[in-house]
């Protein structure tokens, strides 16, 4: 595939170690701040835990809008057709609706149901979830001793943050439940992503993907959506710009750098989505504070985030490589 000059220059800020590490870590901080802003949302538009129709819509909503920002920026910035081969679609479709439909279900029902900072913490599941299916999936990306122990710390950290003061379980299907199965559906949306972008262009994947995920939302969403439910004031409305925004620029460039690079390593930068989604949490949503328990599961987490994908050294040709492994 011959890759428009722009991308060509792109590249080398896509396939350097430093770039590649603040690039990740900015997309890990934007999607942190993606659970207060959610939950003020909520709170501002007056939806219920329980009105999952609405919930549903509004999602849709943020992603038809990311998907919007995304084919203008492809377009106008890039001078990238946004069409695919027709055999692509199928995987677009199975794409659009394991990374938005079904993981953004569970991501908004269960952070209705749990608190911000909780919630961050447990999204943190998807990368270990990424880790164990890369060990089944690439030849060169096996589980060993090292992963194993960075995989017990996150579990034991994810444990942790379900347990009460008195560490007591504190566990629901519909909340903590439906976080940790987000998670899981993300990490085999991620798997799929890294196989199609290698022959669809990262930005023209997000936004098929955002595009395809969010019509599904919508048209399963509308028919229970109740009157005057969604009415937007002006607060509102900035903050659902600023949820398509951050989805909009997280995952053009997450996938962009996963393009060039192997999943598990990159997805070790991803311990700062909990990191910061707890403190912007605990900033900005009323009645949420960091507690001990919350603590120490962050620090687990984020623990056992580097553990699993530390190296000492990244070869050149290993940033490189593109191929499937």
């Amino acid at each position: 595939m011959i890759l428009p000059r722009k991308e060509h220059g792109l590249r080398h800020y896509l396939t350097n170690r430093y770039w590649v590490i603040v690039i990740a870590l900015f997309c890990a901080v934007l999607w942190g701040s993606a659970f207060p802003v959610l939950k003020v949302s909520y709170l501002e538009l007056g939806i219920l835990p329980d009105d999952r129709s609405a919930i549903i819509v509004f999602a849709g909503i943020r992603f038809f809008l990311a998907a919007i920002l995304i084919f203008l920026l492809t377009v106008v910035g890039f001078q990238q057709s946004l069409k695919v081969r027709g055999t692509i679609l199928p995987q677009l479709f199975l794409l659009g609706l394991l990374q938005i439909s079904l993981q953004y279900f569970f991501f908004y029902n269960g952070l209705a149901h749990t608190s911000g900072m909780k919630a961050a913490i447990l999204s943190s599941a998807s990368t270990f979830f990424v880790v164990v299916l890369a060990h089944f999936a690439y030849c060169d990306d096996r589980l060993d001793f090292r992963k194993v122990l960075g995989l017990i710390a996150g579990l034991v950290g994810i444990i942790l943050i379900n347990s009460g003061q008195d560490f007591t379980l504190n566990f629901s299907w519909q909340g903590e439940g439906f976080m940790i199965l987000s998670g899981l559906v993300s990490a085999l949306g991620t798997i799929l992503a890294k196989r199609i972008s290698k022959e669809v262009h990262p930005f023209v994947l997000t936004g098929w993907q955002m595009l395809l995920g969010s019509l599904l939302l919508i048209a399963v969403g509308i028919p229970g959506v109740k009157p005057h439910t969604l009415v937007f004031s002006n607060k509102a409305v900035l903050l659902l710009v600023y949820s398509a925004f951050l989805s909009a620029t997280a995952f053009s460039l997450w996938y962009a750098i996963l393009k060039y690079n192997k999943a598990g390593e990159i997805s070790v930068y991803k311990f700062m989505t909990p990191v910061s989604g707890a403190i912007l949490s605990a900033l900005l949503i009323p009645g949420e504070r960091l507690t001990v328990n919350m603590f120490m599961a962050l620090a687990l987490v984020a623990l056992g985030l580097i553990i699993v994908n530390y190296q000492r050294s990244v070869p050149k040709e290993t940033l490189l490589r593109q191929g499937p492994y």
